[in-house]
């Protein structure tokens, strides 16, 4: 059996990586498979926020960046359930995601 090819680039796996919301999502799903949507509004996935901030984190969320990772095969996301599993691609990315973990005390103040 030979091992999976990368289908992406690397700019599109920074592209997926250039937001916050989805850098700690994909961290989260890595850490632990599978995960409640909700459980990610009570984790490090979302800051403390004011209710207005997180009605609007809920809903780009919900309508932008699960969307955008389950278009890209990084997530598979039972919106039925609300449930939130790695997806076909997601040890593409899994390298990175390690890389960037290992060095979280060189990178920016805003990793993951």
């Amino acid at each position: 059996m030979q091992p999976q090819q990368n289908t992406g680039t690397l700019g599109d796996y920074f592209t997926v990586l250039s937001d916050g919301h989805r850098r700690r999502l994909l961290v989260a799903l890595m850490q632990s498979n599978p995960r409640d949507e909700s459980e990610l509004h009570s984790e490090s996935v979302v800051d403390e926020l004011t209710d207005e901030d997180d009605q609007f984190l809920r809903h780009r969320l919900h309508h932008v960046h699960l969307p955008k990772l389950n278009a890209a095969g990084f997530i598979s996301w039972d919106r039925e359930r609300d449930v939130i599993t790695r997806g076909p691609r997601f040890d593409e990315i899994r390298p990175l995601l390690r890389l960037m973990e290992r060095h979280a005390d060189e990178l920016p103040d805003d990793w993951p």
